[in-house]
């Protein structure tokens, strides 16, 4: 097993409460619970900080943290939360329940990584096991649709919540082939030189994390919908701006605190590099980000269906983002 940082221990630890009292949890009106299907990091900053601002306008947020996307999917259809994180387009698809994305937080940046003692290239991996976020997430995604564009079928597809744990993985040789974000790239080159090759992707230009909800929710909390896709807005805009605000950000609200204050010029290098590759969502998303899922996703096996006949009102809701945008200008 991976050794755990003590940041993915006391994530995983919360993580497991929250799991065991959900079912019981009522929301009161003006309460916005969000499912949060990841272990929260650096690159989660920002939306850490749109959920901050959104409490100081008066939406009550309750964040559930699981390290799974599949659980913060099915808290939304269960009804345990009322706003996930995540590209649920299988869900959305297979289920009976009318989940629509109605705000994109950032596009894909992930980078798939081998051991170079073991692999080199995209063929080598043809029958080898391969570790993702989770299942139906945009990590397996890349490795499917990658798989497919360089002819190959991978082996057994282990899910291993948190990039973090997987580059612990890595390193410790527990893993030889997998995915992970830009700030654990940069640490595996920096921990590890030479011992890792960065597999190409191309091509790829898809959601990474986008907010969902049932259909119902979003119309009768419109207005605590619409403070949370504002703040998720500007907090993109202004670190797309400044990427060292995110370091300011980070310190306002004693985020993420277990990292310590060594971790603020990974932070600032973090969102540096991810500006300057225009991940982050300015304007929500919209019908390009819908396009560009539906293509994407389709490839990678994740949604049924020709991209081009699929219908935008099936998976999303523009109202909020359409609101904010016609509030606080397109950029």
């Amino acid at each position: 097993m991976p050794k755990l940082s003590r940041r993915a221990v006391l994530a995983i630890a919360f993580a497991t409460a929250i799991v065991t009292t959900m079912p019981f949890q009522v929301a009161h009106a003006g309460d916005m619970r969000i499912a949060f299907g990841d272990l929260p990091g650096i690159e989660s900053i920002q939306t850490l900080a749109a959920i901050e601002r959104a409490k100081e306008r008066g939406v009550a947020v309750d964040l559930i943290v699981l390290n799974d996307e599949d659980l913060a999917a099915q808290a939304i259809v269960g009804g345990q939360a009322d706003v996930g994180i995540g590209t649920p387009y299988t869900l959305i698809q297979k289920v009976g329940v009318p989940i629509r994305i109605f705000a994109q937080i950032s596009t894909l940046r992930f980078f798939p990584v081998v051991n170079s003692e073991s692999y080199k290239t995209w063929k080598d991996l043809d029958g080898q096991e391969v570790a993702v976020q989770a299942r139906g997430s945009g990590t397996e995604a890349v490795m499917l649709l990658m798989a497919k564009a360089n002819g190959i079928t991978l082996g057994k597809i282990s899910y291993v919540p948190g990039s973090e744990v997987r580059r612990n993985a890595l390193i410790q040789g527990t893993l030889k082939a997998s995915i992970v974000d830009a700030a654990n790239r940069r640490a595996l080159e920096a921990e590890a030189p030479g011992k890792f090759t960065v597999l190409p992707v191309d091509n790829v230009s898809a959601s990474d994390e986008a907010l969902f909800a049932r259909a119902d929710y979003l119309k009768s909390n419109a207005a605590d919908v619409d403070i949370l896709v504002e703040e998720l807005m500007k907090t993109g805009r202004e670190i797309t701006e400044n990427p060292a605000v995110a370091v300011e950000f980070r310190n306002k609200y004693k985020l993420l605190p277990d990292l310590g204050a060594d971790a603020d010029k990974e932070i600032a290098e973090y969102y540096k590099e991810t500006t300057e590759a225009g991940s982050l969502a300015l304007n929500g998303g919209g019908t390009d980000a819908a396009s560009g899922d539906f293509a994407f996703f389709s490839l990678a096996g994740q949604i049924e269906g020709d991209p081009a006949t699929l219908k935008v009102d099936d998976f999303w809701d523009f109202a909020a983002i359409d609101r904010a945008v016609a509030k606080l200008g397109k950029k």
